[in-house]
């Protein structure tokens, strides 16, 4: 996905993310299901992308259609994602997998974070969709099972429950989905794609710190305790020296970058004074 869509679906994203703190596994299974009904109709997929519409027609003919069979939240998430602008009509349908897969990852997340640092949740997760692609890749079986076309997706359900039966409740929901939707290409592929965006939120635990000298006990204490306020989270911190940074500290989460060195700043002050 690129151009317009890309940046359609950075948006849509950015508007979730108000929505997670609360998210449930019945608002991600609701996405799916419209998933399901956008998939199933090339018609409703035109009618989605097409440019003479405006936003607010084609988010109107979504609600129309969702309208008292799915919660005002899933409503309204489909509804902005059909306001939006899409390069191609696969691009909405994979932009709502998306968010779908994105909700059930914050649930996993929210479940430790609780108590404790969110990322332990998203790493159990991840162990539980690599266990099930690990046991389908080593049956052959299984795998003509899953990709037989006559088979429902009922049948494939209960199936690749069967390989995992000690999957939490997240994973089962995602690989439920792959098996019975996996939308032209391998359940497994689908799966791994899951894990991969599970493993991007999980960064957003992640301090990636660099100084100029090692720090101090005390001194890595308050590093730790200012960046949690910061974040407003329990952050694991990984600390490297880079005595290149001459002075100051740089400090990534996730995609945001916090950048205080003197070399950063002499940069800034070149620019400035070229311009």
């Amino acid at each position: 996905m690129s151009g317009v869509s890309s940046e359609s679906l950075t948006t849509a994203l950015t508007q979730l993310e108000a929505k997670l703190p609360l998210a449930s596994l019945q608002l991600a299974k609701e996405l799916f299901g419209i998933l399901g009904t956008v998939d199933s109709s090339a018609g409703l997929r035109r009618a989605l992308t097409d440019p003479s519409r405006t936003g607010d027609e084609k988010s109107a003919l979504v609600r129309q259609l969702v309208g008292g069979k799915v919660s005002a939240e899933a409503a309204d998430i489909a509804g902005g994602l059909a306001s939006s602008r899409w390069a191609s009509a696969r691009d909405i349908g994979d932009a709502l997998e998306t968010l779908a897969a994105t909700v059930v990852i914050a649930v996993a997340e929210n479940k430790s974070a609780v108590s404790a640092s969110g990322i332990s949740g998203l790493e159990e997760l991840e162990n539980d969709l690599f266990s099930f692609n690990q046991a389908v890749a080593s049956n052959h079986e299984v795998q003509r099972a899953l990709s037989e076309p006559q088979a429902s997706a009922a049948a494939k359900t209960a199936l690749a429950q069967k390989l995992h039966p000690g999957a939490g409740e997240e994973a089962k929901v995602l690989i439920a989905q792959a098996v019975s939707q996996p939308r032209g290409i391998k359940a497994t592929r689908l799966v791994a794609r899951f894990a991969e965006l599970a493993a991007k939120r999980q960064q957003r635990w992640i301090a990636t710190v660099s100084v100029t000298r090692p720090l101090t006990e005390t001194q890595f204490a308050r590093l730790q305790a200012g960046l949690n306020s910061l974040y407003g989270r329990e952050l694991k911190i990984n600390l490297s020296v880079d005595p290149e940074l001459i002075g100051g500290i740089r400090v990534q989460v996730g995609d945001e970058v916090l950048d205080a060195s003197v070399i950063t700043r002499l940069g800034q002050l070149h620019r400035q004074l070229a311009g």
